[in-house]
């Protein structure tokens, strides 16, 4: 008859000393305990790492044990969902046999293929990045293919805002048309207008100042009288004229 409680304590003492600093005993009865895996570090020292919690059940190792995760860092949900698959196979093919170093090992290993991923995953998506910017940089030095379908729209929409500017601009015009006043408008509507030049001289009263020297030279000037002119007769205003 098969001893487990025998061979369970055997394994927890194994368990022990291969991870001395990741094995903590959660309780005795029944025995159950964690063990923190954590992957080898990748390109960029990033890890990603995970609890698993172990309970023996009253049989095993002929039943598989009861396990979870306890706890987890740097995994996404499908990674999670991936290590439990992974752990209820390697439950399933070693019934019979103690496993937990076995299911640890299993997890050791998907966890370094999830780092590998993720360096795989940002190489991904700085090639795309790269390729979008790239076809971002094509596209403003050679722009839209132009068709004669995507012309014929472009042409519309020109004609259309072409149009539109045309009827704003004879609106303007027109108003501004409207709202200019004659000369005659102007005078009839601005009373100012009447008074401003007298005004004008009212203000400059006494200021007013005159420039003697044009009035110098006067009696130097050379003027005809009329009287000297022998053709010039007085009573016939219009001699001047016959002649």
């Amino acid at each position: 008859m098969t001893d487990y409680g025998e061979e369970q304590r055997n394994e927890l003492e194994a368990l022990e000393s291969i991870y001395p600093d990741s094995f903590t005993v959660l309780s005795e009865n029944p025995p159950s305990f964690t063990i923190t895996v954590t992957s080898e570090a990748g390109e960029n020292d990033e890890t990603v790492q995970t609890t698993l919690k172990f309970t023996y059940s009253e049989k095993y190792p002929d039943e598989a044990p009861l396990y979870e995760i306890f706890s987890q860092e740097n995994l996404e949900d499908n990674d999670v969902s991936d290590i439990l698959k992974l752990l209820a196979l390697q439950a399933e093919e070693n019934l019979g046999m103690v496993m937990i170093f076995t299911l640890v090992t299993a997890v050791q290993e998907k966890l370094n293929e999830i780092v590998d991923q993720i360096k795989t995953r940002r190489e991904e998506e700085k090639k795309q990045k790269e390729k979008e910017a790239e076809e971002a940089e094509k596209q403003l030095f050679h722009g839209t293919p132009v068709t004669i379908e995507n012309f014929l729209s472009w042409k519309a929409k020109f004609d259309a805002e072409l149009l539109e500017i045309k009827k704003k601009r004879m609106k303007e015009e027109e108003q501004a048309g409207k709202n200019k006043l004659s000369g005659k408008q102007l005078f009839e509507t601005d009373h100012n207008l009447d008074t401003s030049d007298i005004q004008f001289l009212e203000d400059a009263g006494n200021n007013v100042e005159v420039d003697e020297s044009l009035f110098q030279e006067m009696d130097d000037l050379e003027l005809e009288d009329d009287e000297d002119d022998p053709d010039y007769t007085p009573a016939d205003p219009e001699s001047d004229l016959t002649d």
